[in-house]
């Protein structure tokens, strides 16, 4: 997914004498709101409609008043939620999931397979326009019916055989399609809410999930509040109430956690220069994630359609410097698939090469960068951000003799200046939505939805198409190695950065909210530690 490594612009003072007046009048003050858990998001969700949501903020929202299929156990395997088990036949070509029968919606009708059936073929279907529908391109027909080379939806291949059986038909076997059905994008919907209240039907009062919140409240661009879900069929939660704050100033979000008006924090709410200090505290966790950073070009823009610009850029940028400056547990990373996850390759990559770098630029026809374009570079507003860029903007002037241009926009604005007319060169960030390098490698094949950089290079997409049919792991790496060099270093649309880690702090008062790699705020099992002990 598209990670906020990204939030929107920094709110003034007035937000946080705001909320400490809310928060001090009773309704939520530490010692008086044991059955409540407050977190920050940092944002507004740009979506919660998850067949067009993106970004880690909404599906942090979403993960906690829906569940799916499956979801990863502790291994980062997928497990049994609302399918009790699959089958896998005619040879990894068709996978049947047989649903649990006692799953309720908040309105208490039964979740059904239909809903499943309906929910991917919404995903998939070209007036939805899901920057993700390219994740289920792997099923007959999903391609062509997204295209719209097929009109008749009843041609994909999923469907319900009955109100507990769901039938997913695949062109070939893929070796991670499981884990796929973890991913927020593969919940089901019900038809009939989404047909009534059209794109208002995530609005409370309109929305129905089946997960272990209820969405109560949505104060937008202000706070969201869930209520547990009393009939939530693996329990009802042991939080009554969940308040989360769209706090986007992080000194003053970390302010409210020290003064108990927050429980819990992690990278949207920790100023740079306080992790020193915070990393001494015994609830602070820093948590590697399955994430990467990294700067794209437009490249069908001047001067980025030549590659030997883009290389020069790549090669001028010293990526040892960002944990310096940015104290988080980052790694600096030529690659993009990262640790942790199958074909990582960590000798994959540019590396830093000033005299290499202004070769090519003058090659290219710009000696000590004469005559270069001015050109953007644009981020949403954050401060690790901004430090990124002023940092890479002094390499690329110092290197190349190139001053770029820095821009920085609020979240939802630099989202859609991305999709309809992005800058030359553009931050983001990506983390996994299912532990597999084919969730990072596909997000640049030419018909994903989440690719900014008008990159298409078929031999990328036939590579990636042949390791998701490769069930051999060192055949799968050598693929996986093949189509990482064209991406990082023979084409180079994108300059990997490095990997990250999320910096958390969870007030002690409180157990269970484990952080995992995939970066999920799951908040279920999360409890008062006077609930454990029984006081």
């Amino acid at each position: 997914m598209i990670y906020n490594l990204k939030k929107g612009a920094a709110r003034c003072l007035l937000t946080f004498f705001f909320l400490t007046a809310v928060l001090s009048c009773g309704r939520s003050s530490p010692g008086t709101a044991s059955n409540t858990f407050r977190v920050n998001l940092g944002t507004e969700p740009p979506s919660l409609d998850w067949s067009l949501a993106t970004d880690h903020v909404s599906f942090n929202v979403i993960a906690n008043i829906m569940v799916g299929l499956t979801e990863f156990d502790n291994k980062l395997k997928p497990a049994p939620v609302v399918a009790t088990s699959w089958d896998i036949l005619d040879s990894g070509r068709r996978i049947l999931f047989h649903l649990r029968n006692d799953v309720l919606w908040t309105d208490g009708q039964k979740v059904k397979a239909q809903d499943f059936e309906y929910s991917w073929k919404r995903l998939l279907s070209p007036k939805t326009a899901s920057e993700y529908a390219y994740i289920l391109f792997d099923i007959v027909n999903a391609e062509e019916f997204h295209q719209g080379k097929i009109a008749e939806e009843s041609q994909v291949g999923v469907r319900a055989i009955d109100d507990v059986t769901l039938e997913v038909r695949l062109k070939h076997p893929v070796s991670y399609f499981t884990s796929i059905t973890t991913f927020e994008v593969t919940y089901p919907q019900r038809r009939d809410i989404v047909e009534k209240y059209g794109s208002r039907w995530t609005e409370p009062g309109n929305i129905v999930t089946n997960g272990p919140f209820r969405l109560t409240s949505w104060k937008h661009e202000n706070e969201i509040r869930l209520a547990a879900n009393p009939d939530f069929f693996l329990g009802k939660p042991a939080m009554e109430n969940v308040e989360m704050f769209m706090v986007n100033e992080k000194s003053t979000a970390l302010a409210m956690y020290e003064q108990g008006q927050l429980d819990f924090i992690d990278n949207h709410s920790v100023p740079i220069l306080e992790k020193p200090r915070l990393s001494k505290l015994p609830e602070f966790k820093l948590v590697p994630q399955l994430r990467g950073y990294y700067y794209g070009f437009v490249i069908d823009r001047k001067p980025f359609d030549d590659v030997r610009v883009r290389k020069a850029f790549a090669l001028a940028v010293d990526r040892n410097l960002f944990p310096k400056i940015l104290h988080g547990g980052e790694k600096p990373a030529g690659y993009w698939i990262p640790p942790g996850m199958p074909a990582h390759n960590p000798k994959i990559g540019l590396v830093y090469n000033p005299p290499e770098a202004r070769r090519l630029l003058r090659e290219a026809g710009y000696p000590d960068g004469r005559g270069f374009p001015q050109v953007t570079l644009a981020y949403n507003t954050d401060e690790d951000h901004k430090m990124v860029a002023e940092a890479v903007q002094g390499m690329w002037k110092r290197n190349l003799g190139v001053l770029v241009r820095l821009d920085n926009q609020e979240w939802k604005v630099y989202l859609n200046k991305l999709n309809t007319d992005p800058p030359h060169i553009f931050r983001l960030g990506w983390g996994a939505d299912y532990p597999d390098p084919d969730n990072f490698m596909k997000l640049f094949t030419s018909l994903s939805g989440n690719n900014h950089t008008r990159w298409k290079n078929p031999r990328y997409d036939r590579v990636l198409d042949m390791a998701a049919r490769e069930f051999n792991e060192r055949k799968r790496k050598r693929l996986y190695d093949e189509a990482q060099k064209i991406l990082c270093e023979t084409d180079i649309p994108i300059v990997p950065l490095f990997t990250t880690a999320e910096s958390t702090l969870l007030n002690q008062r409180f157990t269970g909210l484990e952080y995992s790699s995939m970066g999920r705020l799951l908040l279920r099992q999360v409890r008062a530690k006077s609930q454990v002990s029984g006081k």
